[in-house]
């Protein structure tokens, strides 16, 4: 539970900023409903967080739980929109779907105007479609490499800064470990399964080759390239080696289950799972750091795919006052820094990079601030409508070939024609 300080501190804005007085009867009480995909820890946390605004308002919370599959969630989404579903009140949603659901959400420009500059300005833009912004900005994602620093240094091995060496020291160290019997160690554990999260694990492997961001911001098809083949080649020779046959199914969770009972040396993953690693039931907790992701060589950059989820309101919604009043309390500084210190996840308004409690409580998020200024957009922007179509064409072209259907080479010229033919004369 929150400190009482920090309840009434979280009060006293929410009433300030909805301009009640303390001890005010509200003009209505209305169930906001909330959906999200969000892990348990999480849904937890914001049941917490969201108690002073259900007291101040007379609102209740009503929350909807979504399977962990962004790419099952959105799919949802788009149904019940579509059918103006009127039960939802405020979505939770992945920084890429705004230019393809903006139609159906409530435009905050007016509500948030007196908080829009506080946030990093690429997320506002992300979620601004057409002069609309569609959502507010929740937290900010970008994933970072999961580092063992105990068996790192039992070995004298150096934290990777490029894939090669990855590649290398994980195997060496799974060999070791191995051999003193630890049989269950893998050297890195990652994405594999064909969704959503494989795009994002695959944008990164491409681009910080060198190999562009499969469609660029001008709408060239840009991913059937010498580099881009070399990465996934790359990426192809871990599975079975230093990652298991399983990774091929892996999302999120999976890896984190893995790390976290103790048995991988490397990780990718988002900042969500920092404050887990670290819980109390960890195996590895107070054993493990976190750096950017590697680079493709010595002359290319590390990439990390730019994540983040946001909250925005139905425009089918039948209380959409008390939606709005949810989604700016959610985002609010107050709200965003109990997320931060119990959840590690990243804020959006650039002054809580500078918070003492959040820098002294969760170093790892300034850590983070570097990482996430490396940050790579999925093509969601050039591609409008036609993203998820994209995006499902490229993470089965990567799934194909880290399964052995084809080569790298085989499945990017087909893709590189699959996605001319989504594109058409424009997108």
């Amino acid at each position: 539970m929150a400190p009482t300080s920090t309840k009434s501190s979280l009060k006293r804005v929410l009433l300030s900023a909805l301009c009640l007085p303390v001890f005010a009867a509200p003009v209505s009480a209305d169930v906001v409903n909330y959906v999200s995909g969000a892990p348990a820890k999480d849904i937890k946390i914001l049941k917490e967080i969201v108690k002073p605004w259900e007291e101040a308002t007379g609102h209740t919370l009503e929350f909807t739980s979504m399977p962990p599959s962004t790419t099952d969630s959105f799919a949802q989404y788009r149904l019940w929109l579509a059918a103006n579903n009127s039960d939802i009140d405020v979505y939770e949603t992945d920084v890429i779907w705004a230019p393809q659901l903006a139609n159906h959400f409530v435009d905050l420009s007016n509500a948030a105007s007196d908080v829009i500059d506080a946030h990093f300005p690429s997320i506002i833009e992300s979620q601004t479609v057409d002069g609309k912004l569609v959502a507010l900005p929740l937290f900010t994602d970008a994933p970072a490499l999961y580092y063992r620093k105990d068996l790192l240094e039992k070995h004298g091995a150096a934290v990777p800064s490029t894939w090669e060496e990855l590649t290398a020291t994980a195997k060496s160290v799974q060999a070791a470990e191995r051999a003193g019997g630890q049989s269950d160690l893998w050297g890195f554990v990652w994405q594999g399964n064909a969704y959503e999260g494989l795009t994002c694990d695959a944008l990164e492997w491409v681009k910080s080759f060198g190999g562009g961001q499969i469609v660029e911001p001008d709408g060239t098809v840009s991913i059937n390239n010498e580099q881009a083949i070399n990465a996934l080649e790359l990426a192809k020779s871990w599975v079975g080696t230093i990652s298991p046959e399983g990774v091929l199914a892996y999302q999120e969770e999976d890896a984190r289950g893995v790390w976290q009972t103790g048995n991988a040396v490397f990780m990718r993953n988002w900042p969500y799972a920092y404050a887990l690693g670290n819980s109390d039931d960890s195996a590895v907790k107070d054993k493990f750091g976190v750096v950017p992701l590697p680079s493709g060589g010595s002359n290319d950059k590390s990439a990390a795919t730019l994540g983040g989820w946001n909250l925005a309101v139905s425009k089918y919604s039948k209380n959409p006052d008390a939606a709005i009043s949810l989604a700016l309390y959610l985002t609010s500084p107050e709200a965003q820094k109990r997320r931060a210190l119990e959840l590690s996840r990243l804020p959006t308004l650039v002054s809580l990079y500078d918070d003492e409690d959040i820098k002294t409580e969760q170093p790892a998020i300034a850590e983070w601030k570097d990482i996430f200024l490396q940050a790579v957009p999925r093509p969601s922007a050039p591609t409008k409508t036609k993203y998820n179509e994209v995006s499902s064409k490229f993470w089965s072209a990567v799934h194909d070939t880290l399964s052995g259907n084809g080569s790298a080479a085989e499945n990017l010229e087909l893709l590189e024609i699959e996605l001319n033919e989504i594109k058409g004369n424009s997108w």
